[in-house]
């Protein structure tokens, strides 16, 4: 048979259990045809590509991460180091932005972590009032769960001293009661309501934007896995695509924009794993995040006010009655849920209103997925592996987040944070993610340091994150691409074998046998994507 490309001389790790390694490829039709060891067989083809000895990787499956948001993000004021150590720095940054600006117009930014600003402190509307007082101005914080709103921003929203805590979030307040800014959980949506959107054509610019970098970064496949509010994802990414967004991306609506819309439902052409864009399911926030103290815990956090001494065990943020009329949505329409549960309240829960029923999609895709998963016990690992629930979770947390966990849980505590050894242990199904832009991190859908955090199991401070969980370099790679792409509901990416979509990277250095303190340092030297080259590095 004569091929239309075949790949000779390469150092391919195939995330393939049966057959890890290879040193050649062929490809035909977007596919891989032929994947072996040349000196078994003699292969004609229309152009012959010498790999060169570079290692070669499936391209990065991303199972958790929110595109349009990250797209937003990209755009926005990064409230990170290197760019922002501090809330004078951020202030600064504001009144850039607002130079560039007109009047009434909001300004956005995303990431900040008081963790790691020098004030040791969340920044306040006074803190934004100071860098712009004419403009709304909205920060997000790394988790996404909380944002920071200036005075103009309140105004608009209505919120005042006598606005009550809306369910499932809390609105901060200074100690005479009045609102500090900082919005928790639900409590954001009372501001997201009244911010201006952007366009679709500016958002598919954005996207376009979005699916550039990640190639560059070796993510071929990625997903949304919710934004705030309601969007046409469909014809969002489908637009993007016709300008040149090449990345498969599955979708999902969050439950609570489309829990009111009578006729809402997800067709089987939408859930289609043969196209570019798919809709895969719906999610429910079961709680919040370990770096904001929202994430619902058996244990409480660390009391911070000595004085205070009411415990803190974090918000559960749906209802009973939400997760059931969730789950069953599912079922109706033969789609994924997906359950947020950071703590082990939240975990267990998710877990009790879930493992008793009998998978409603077949092909190896997870009927249940459950997001982060930071703090299981042992009962809901086991009763996860025994439905078959999917878990995905994010290395990047312990990395890059390493100074609020600490300062939340403490270090012993910190330490036994998503326990991937037991998971391992316990046959867990499960799979590594970014979470991006929900990642203290400036390139926050990077996989490289998400790796090198599940390989070291340290932070980038160099604290110890608990060395009895760390990974082997290619069990990771296998949990960012071969388990991850069944989790989205694409089950032909994600692992170089015969009859697989022709998606995959090439390194500039061989990830499998460097030190693992050097593996935030591998760069991509090309990405394909059904058998294209998307991306070629200067």
């Amino acid at each position: 048979m004569k091929y239309e490309k075949l790949y000779i001389n390469g150092k391919i790790f195939t995330a393939d259990k049966k057959m890890p390694y290879a040193d050649a490829m062929a490809v035909k039709n977007g596919k891989i045809a032929w994947i072996g060891t040349m000196a078994e067989e003699s292969i004609e083809s229309n152009e012959i590509i010498d790999l060169n000895q570079k290692r070669v990787l499936p391209g990065f499956v991303d199972a958790h991460m929110h595109a349009i948001m990250l797209a937003k993000c990209y755009k926005q004021i990064s409230a990170l180091p290197p760019a922002v150590n501090s809330i004078k720095e951020l202030i600064e940054e504001i009144k850039e932005a607002r130079k560039k600006s007109e009047p009434g117009l909001w300004i956005e930014g995303w990431g900040y972590d008081e963790g790691k600003l020098a004030e040791g402190r969340s920044p306040l509307r006074q803190d934004l009032d100071e860098g712009c007082a004419d403009s709304p101005v909205m920060i997000l914080r790394t988790c996404a769960h909380i944002c920071v709103v200036n005075s103009k921003a309140l105004e608009l929203a209505g919120i005042t001293r006598d606005t009550m805590d809306p369910p499932g979030g809390k609105i901060g307040r200074d100690a005479d009661g009045e609102p500090n800014g900082i919005l928790y959980e639900t409590a954001r949506d009372l501001v997201i309501s009244v911010k201006e959107e952007l366009t679709d054509e500016k958002l598919v610019e954005y996207i376009k934007n979005l699916g550039d970098i990640l190639v560059s970064q070796g993510v071929t496949t990625c997903s949304d896995m919710g934004e705030f509010g309601f969007c046409d994802y469909l014809s969002l990414f489908g637009k993007a695509a016709q300008k040149g967004f090449k990345n498969r991306v599955a979708c999902y609506y969050m439950w609570d924009d489309v829990k009111n819309k009578e006729d809402f439902y997800i067709s089987s052409e939408a859930q289609d794993s043969t196209n570019q864009v798919r809709v895969a399911g719906i999610k429910l926030i079961g709680d919040g995040s370990v770096s904001g103290r929202t994430a619902w815990c058996d244990v409480p956090y660390l009391n911070k006010d000595e004085e205070n001494k009411n415990m803190e065990y974090g918000i559960p943020v749906c209802t009973e009655e939400e997760l059931e009329k969730g789950i069953q949505f599912a079922k109706d329409n033969h789609c994924q849920v997906s359950i947020h549960c950071m703590g082990a309240k939240a975990i267990e829960r998710a877990i009790e209103h879930t493992w008793k029923e009998k998978p409603w999609i077949s092909g190896g895709v997870p009927s249940v997925r459950m997001e982060h998963v930071a703090m299981p016990t042992i009962d809901s690992m086991e009763k996860a592996a025994e439905a078959g629930i999917g878990w995905i979770t994010q290395p990047i947390f312990l990395y890059a987040e390493i100074e609020s966990y600490l300062n939340n849980m403490g270090i012993k505590r910190t330490k036994e944070c998503y326990p991937i050894a037991d998971f391992l242990e316990k046959n867990v199904r499960f799979c590594f993610s970014t979470d991006a832009p929900a990642t203290a991190w400036s390139v926050p859908s990077d996989p490289m340091p998400c790796l090198k955090g599940a390989v070291t199991r340290v932070a980038w401070d160099g604290t110890d994150c608990g060395q009895k969980h760390r990974t082997d370099i290619e069990t990771a790679i296998r949990l960012y691409t071969a388990e991850a792409a069944p989790m989205l509901g694409f089950t032909d990416v994600g692992v170089l074998r015969e009859g697989y979509a022709a998606d995959f990277i090439v390194l500039d250095r061989d990830i499998l046998s460097i030190e693992a303190d050097d593996i935030d340092k591998v760069k991509i030297d090309e990405t394909y994507i059904a058998g294209e080259c998307v991306y070629r590095r200067c």
